[in-house]
């Protein structure tokens, strides 16, 4: 029951600015699951918040159909890659890089609002191109780490692509959720997601992130930018914890 509270509690924040795997992957690892089969279950549950949030932006008109597709492929193929790359490389050297990622990007957010339209001339004019890139590095990230993917994601696309920090959430969803899905498929192929687990959590995760969904285009960008900075540091804070322990 505590871990299906848990996937809603997740699904809730993680549709608003990302970050639910801080909630979601210590209560697994606290209901005694090997961390490998933790990991792999909590991208099993992920997937079903993170499309259920794409089609519920959908539905409101606050996703870019232009860059949707391309970030959706390219975010695919980075997981695949990160995932395989886990195997060959060790993740802890990321951490000290991930920590201050987080909390530049939590500072940067906290003192300086993002502006709309404010991207970049060689992002307006290769939209395309520059989303496919900023999908497959994320994508990349989230296979081989993960930590923080959405929450980056969010703030990526409000300070790259000037989008307004609904839309960003909305649009850094069509990454986030392409990502989870590569790494998920990898993951019950090799046979290493608890279903018994994933399956409840998951619709957790999905009510959640419906709620979540329609609270972020409802309150506007103040609870995405309040989110954003809280479950960075949080995120950041998590990842200073496991490399000194």
């Amino acid at each position: 029951m505590l871990l299906v509270i848990a996937g809603f509690v997740a699904g809730l924040v993680d549709a608003i600015a990302g970050g639910g795997g801080i909630i979601t992957l210590p209560a697994l690892l606290a209901a005694h699951l090997d961390p490998a089969v933790a990991l792999a279950t909590n991208k099993g549950q992920a997937v079903f918040g993170s499309v259920s949030s794409v089609v519920e932006f959908g539905r409101k008109g606050q996703l870019d159909w232009k860059r949707a597709p391309w970030s959706f492929v390219f975010a695919l193929l980075g997981a695949v890659l990160g995932a395989r790359l886990v195997l060959r490389a060790n993740p802890a050297v990321l951490r000290p890089a991930v920590i201050a990622l987080l909390v530049a990007a939590s500072v940067l957010t906290l003192v300086r609002k993002p502006t709309v339209g404010t991207r970049l001339a060689v992002v307006a004019s290769h939209a395309r191109a520059s989303a496919s890139v900023v999908a497959l590095g994320m994508g990349l990230y989230d296979g081989f780490f993960g930590p923080g993917t959405g929450t980056l994601l969010v703030l990526g696309y409000a300070y790259w692509f000037g989008d307004g920090l609904v839309k960003a959430s909305a649009n850094a969803k069509v990454a986030n959720s392409a990502s989870n899905l590569g790494a998920m498929v990898l993951f019950a192929a090799s046979g290493a997601i608890r279903w018994d687990i994933a399956l409840p959590m998951g619709v957790a995760q999905l009510l959640g992130a419906v709620l979540g969904t329609r609270l972020t285009i409802r309150a506007g960008a103040g609870i995405v930018r309040a989110a954003a900075i809280v479950v960075g540091l949080l995120l950041a804070a998590r990842v200073a914890w496991q490399a000194f322990h």
